[in-house]
């Protein structure tokens, strides 16, 4: 991992097309302004995370006799 400090109004460059500039800092939150192309995802960690776990949990609730019905309806 690199780390690198910024202060207010610097940024990084990251490749050819995406700049990562700080906009501000205030009682220990950093705010970043991302500018990328529209063909670049730009996710938090925390909302991937999440949808990591539902996935999870989703697939834990799965039963036998439901993938049954599933796969009848599938097969009509």
């Amino acid at each position: 991992m690199l780390v690198l400090a910024r202060k207010i109004d610097e940024a990084i460059t990251i490749g050819d097309d995406i700049v990562v500039k700080v906009i501000s800092v205030d009682k220990g939150v950093v705010k970043l302004g991302i500018d990328a192309p529209h063909t670049i995802a730009i996710v938090r960690n925390e909302l991937l995370e999440d949808v990591k776990e539902a996935n999870i949990a989703a697939a834990k609730e799965t039963n036998r006799e439901d993938l049954t019905q599933l796969s009848k309806l599938l097969k009509k």
